[in-house]
């Protein structure tokens, strides 16, 4: 196995082009797990530690750009206010040196449907900016996943960062798993309240091949608010409607029975977690509402 140490973004992207099967490292979280366990032996690693842009972040006045390499740590610590559904996912990864070294591009690169941070990038209309010496493009987060542990990234590829809007409402993620603490998700379910378009977005993560929204719960929901005046008056959501968006998040997935829980478990979890964030989301969001017009 022989290994890369790029000192600059450039030298990477042009070893990457010179070696296509080369696999990037930098948090090593999932990559060393596999090559321990002799589930992967690559020809060549990519060492990406030495690129400090990676590690690093940037508010602007609508969005974050988020380095494919900053730590989880570091999201729950600087971005909580920005990206609140992200800064939620990161405070249920692993363990304190596991979210100290792993970082979105690490979850991006790998895909795996249980990566914590899918579910919150899909629900937060994440970009992710992908680069190549043949330049640099940004992949809407709905056409990035093509399969089980597959992108859409070229061989020459690699993820530079991820431009996310700034929360301009309410945030939620929640999952299930097998224990409290170091687990990976059983399910996991992303909501975001996005006001300003009246819409609200979702992400579903270890109950599909890939990390999906649920289109169909998605637009129901969308419609109801807006029929009902609710983003305006902020009323309680009727419990009919909550109902039912949980029952179309758990009909979108599409998951499996394997050893972490049954395929008809997680569609009920699933039901439950939709019904709970929305639940929460929504009273942040009056709360907010009600605050505003007392002001």
């Amino acid at each position: 196995m022989d290994f890369l140490r790029p000192a600059g973004w450039e030298e990477a992207l042009a070893a990457k082009a010179e070696h296509p099967t080369a696999v990037p490292i930098a948090g090593g979280t999932d990559v060393m797990v596999e090559i321990n366990f002799d589930h992967r032996r690559p020809d060549v690693l990519l060492d990406l530690n030495r690129i400090g842009e990676l590690q690093e972040w940037e508010v602007g006045d609508e969005t974050v750009r988020l380095g494919a390499s900053v730590p989880y740590t570091r999201i729950i610590e600087n971005l909580r206010s920005e990206l609140p559904g992200l800064a939620l996912a990161a405070h249920t990864v692993a363990s304190p040196q596991i979210r100290n070294r792993g970082g979105v591009g690490g979850n991006l690169g790998t895909a795996s449907p249980a990566g914590d941070a899918h579910p919150a990038l899909l629900a937060g209309g994440c970009q992710v900016e992908a680069a190549s010496v043949r330049g640099t493009r940004l992949i809407p987060i709905d056409e990035f996943y093509t399969g089980v542990k597959r992108n859409c990234l070229a061989p020459d590829e690699l993820i530079r960062a991820v431009h996310l809007p700034k929360a301009d409402g309410p945030q939620q993620f929640s999952k299930v798993g097998t224990r409290n603490a170091m687990v990976i998700a059983v399910c996991a379910f992303g909501i975001a309240l996005h006001p300003k378009t009246r819409t609200v977005r979702t992400g579903i993560g270890s109950a599909a091949p890939t990390p999906i929204r649920a289109t169909a719960a998605e637009e129901f929901l969308n419609a109801a608010l807006e029929e009902g005046g609710f983003w305006e008056n902020g009323k309680i959501i009727p419990p009919a409607t909550a109902r039912h968006f949980a029952e179309l998040v758990a009909g979108a997935a599409n998951p499996i029975d394997d050893v972490r829980g049954t395929a008809a478990y997680r569609r009920h979890a699933l039901g439950v977690l939709a019904r709970r964030t929305l639940g929460w989301t929504w009273d942040e969001y009056r709360g907010n509402e009600r605050n505003i017009r007392c002001a």
